[in-house]
């Protein structure tokens, strides 16, 4: 019998979600309040014909703070389900933090590891659906969005889309590349991964093996 073969790593793009994905309604539970953020239907089209795992990754602090239940995320993530599937594409999983060390709900009223700007749910994630993280991207619309991704290995985006207002400086907090929103975010994506598959091409046609995505694109601004 021949030894088993690991399972070849898959490359996620990790999307924050209230701001970047559905519009910022601040703790927010109604699936019938959940509305796409402007440029987000059209990117998960976009998208759904790429080879992605499309992962949502969420701080949902109001559970320390007592503003909503843990259990009531599920019905939550039921919505994103049935909204990815609308637009042709799938949710390969909602990974969300129900922790804030401001709160008063034990046990969530902590310090954590997966709290962004922590990495802890891109990490989890990586290992439970064997994702090559430095092949995966994570858009977001503030900069801790942004240092949970760079922490993690990934590439990075940050939507400018008004919804940072801090602008706090620091190690891991300088996104590869900025976009007007999700859409002109996956189209970008979209290019480099068409890059990856040009050269996966001719490294094929000349009998030589390109495994890993192009470089990350240097800092830029994403606006067409």
């Amino acid at each position: 019998m021949a030894p088993p073969t690991a399972a070849m790593p898959h490359h996620a793009i990790f999307l924050d979600k209230d701001g970047t994905l559905l519009e910022d309604v601040p703790y927010n539970v109604d699936p019938h309040a959940m509305r796409f953020a402007p440029g987000a239907r059209a990117a998960l089209e976009l998208l759904a014909g790429y080879p992605f795992r499309l992962i949502v990754v969420s701080n949902q602090g109001g559970v320390a703070l007592g503003r909503f239940p843990a259990h009531a995320l599920v019905a939550v993530e039921r919505r994103l389900h049935r909204m990815f599937a609308a637009c042709g594409a799938t949710l390969h999983g909602f990974y969300w933090c129900p922790h804030d060390p401001r709160g008063s709900v034990a046990p969530y009223a902590q310090r954590c590891v997966c709290r962004k700007p922590a990495p802890g749910m891109l990490l989890r994630a990586a290992r439970e659906q064997c994702i090559a993280l430095r092949d995966s991207w994570l858009v977001g619309d503030i900069l801790d969005d942004v240092e949970a991704g760079n922490r993690a290995g990934c590439r990075t985006v940050l939507l400018d889309n008004g919804n940072e207002t801090e602008w706090r400086a620091g190690n891991h907090r300088t996104p590869h590349a900025r976009a007007g929103d999700l859409y002109r975010a996956a189209q970008m994506i979209a290019r480099a991964c068409d890059g990856w598959r040009a050269a996966r091409v001719t490294g094929a046609t000349i009998g030589t093996t390109t495994a890993a995505l192009p470089a990350a694109p240097s800092p830029t601004e994403v606006r067409s």
